[in-house]
């Protein structure tokens, strides 16, 4: 399996802190053990996975998707304005 990321989830894992990154670095593997982890959405996100974990205090979304064998890693944030913001993102690509 092959793990992508797009440009945003990209930018958002550059400001993370080292400590954070390992938490994240966890949790993608738990992904790529078992893909259907997240929640599947609906209507306009259909075919998005988006899973939930805390790093620190502050829980965080995770939004993938499966093509085919491979993992694609779309945008990670907190919920504020989250799926506002994903669905922006998935629009503009």
């Amino acid at each position: 399996m092959k793990i992508y990321q797009s440009g945003s989830f990209e930018k958002k894992v550059k400001k993370i802190s080292k400590p954070e990154k390992k938490i994240l670095d966890q949790e993608i593997r738990k992904i790529a053990d078992n893909p259907s982890i997240g929640n599947e959405k609906k209507g306009d996100l259909r075919e998005i996975f988006v899973h939930k974990f805390k790093i620190k205090t502050t829980q965080y979304l995770l939004a993938y998707r499966l093509l085919g064998e491979d993992l694609e890693l779309i945008m990670i944030g907190p919920h504020e304005n989250y799926y506002r913001d994903l669905k922006h993102y998935l629009k503009k690509r």
